[in-house]
């Protein structure tokens, strides 16, 4: 494919562009690239997606990335999304909304000349439509500076197009859900490598959600690491103002043992029986203690209605508990 390198005053012409590694951003980047244009990519995470698709497409098409973690605003916005949650947790039209602002004014800051998105036309139902996309748009504060290279003939002409730092006729005008057309073109690119689309967010995932609302609900004061711990184990409220994370496995424990903060938490291990690690972020009174190794044990290899010895360990030391074996079912009412 021949490229003919759009100029501007004092250099080339230069888009940054979102990537979720997926196969329309790769193709937005690549549709631009071939106008002689010098394409970047962001990826911003957050504990509900990850950068590993977008480093994977960035290794594939030799497209400089950079990657961003934008937790603590990100979940500013996840408390009440102006356009509410989609069927899940998921705040579809905010979260463009804000890493485009995000992404904005790092445009502005290393002075590239537009934004740019993989978005389709019509793709996804609610958060791909015209409209959908305007208001996109609207909100982050670039209004005119995003282009949509894969359905810009669809759209109104945007800034670049009318100062002409991109030829509006080499772009494209794909619309609606079939891949045909993105797998075509991704064929005449060369490109084979690229993953399947979707579930690249735990927020549309049901069972997450639940955990994430409940976190949001209980606690004001939510960090990175309460998220990510929402990723592991059994969840049970035991209390408002009390969670225990009871591991389901040993890759759970590791993890659950990864995120713990000694200085704070409390972690609760049977002492003679294989069972789970659990976990009370940030501690718990005396007779929540006792409620969780009880259900350490109900988790444990230990006979129910026996006694077991169970270990509790936290900032202000380690003591041994000998409680009654419980039974999970007794437990049911507090899972998440």
């Amino acid at each position: 494919m021949n490229e003919t390198p759009h100029k501007r005053s004092g250099g080339a012409v230069r888009a940054l562009g979102l990537t979720s590694g997926g196969l329309d951003s790769i193709l937005a980047a690549l549709v631009l690239r071939e106008q002689g244009i010098e394409v970047a990519w962001v990826n911003f995470e957050t504990p509900f997606f990850s950068a590993d698709r977008a480093r994977r497409a960035a290794r594939t098409t030799g497209i400089p990335l950079r990657v961003k973690n934008i937790t603590p605003v990100y979940v500013e916005m996840l408390r009440n999304p102006n356009c509410g949650y989609g069927t899940n947790m998921n705040p579809c039209l905010d979260c463009h909304a804000l890493m485009l602002k995000i992404a904005g004014s790092m445009m502005t800051q290393e002075r590239f000349d537009f934004l740019f998105t993989g978005e389709v036309v019509g793709q996804r139902p609610m958060s791909q439509t015209k409209p959908s996309l305007r208001y996109v748009e609207k909100t982050s504060g670039f209004d005119g500076s995003i282009l949509r290279p894969l359905s810009a003939k669809l759209l109104p002409v945007t800034i670049p197009e009318e100062k002409g730092l991109v030829d509006r006729e080499r772009l494209l005008d794909f619309s609606g859900r079939s891949r045909k057309p993105q797998m075509k073109l991704a064929e005449a690119f060369g490109i084979t490598d690229y993953p399947s689309p979707g579930g690249g967010c735990l927020l549309t995932d049901p069972g997450f959600s639940r955990r994430v609302k409940d976190l949001l609900e209980h606690q004001d004061d939510c960090h990175e690491r309460d998220f990510e711990l929402l990723k592991y184990g059994r969840h049970f409220r035991l209390h408002d103002n009390c969670k225990v994370i009871v591991g389901r496995t040993k890759e759970d424990n590791r993890h659950i043992s990864r995120f713990t903060d000694p200085d704070k938490d409390i972690v609760v291990r049977m002492t003679d029986v294989p069972g789970p690690t659990i976990l009370i972020p940030s501690g718990a009174l005396q007779d929540i203690v006792a409620k969780a190794a009880i259900l350490c044990t109900a988790y444990s290899k230990a006979q129910v209605g026996q006694p077991a010895c169970v270990t509790v360990k936290g900032p202000a030391g380690t003591a041994i508990l000998t409680v009654q074996v419980g039974s999970r079912e007794a437990f049911k009412q507090y899972i998440l």
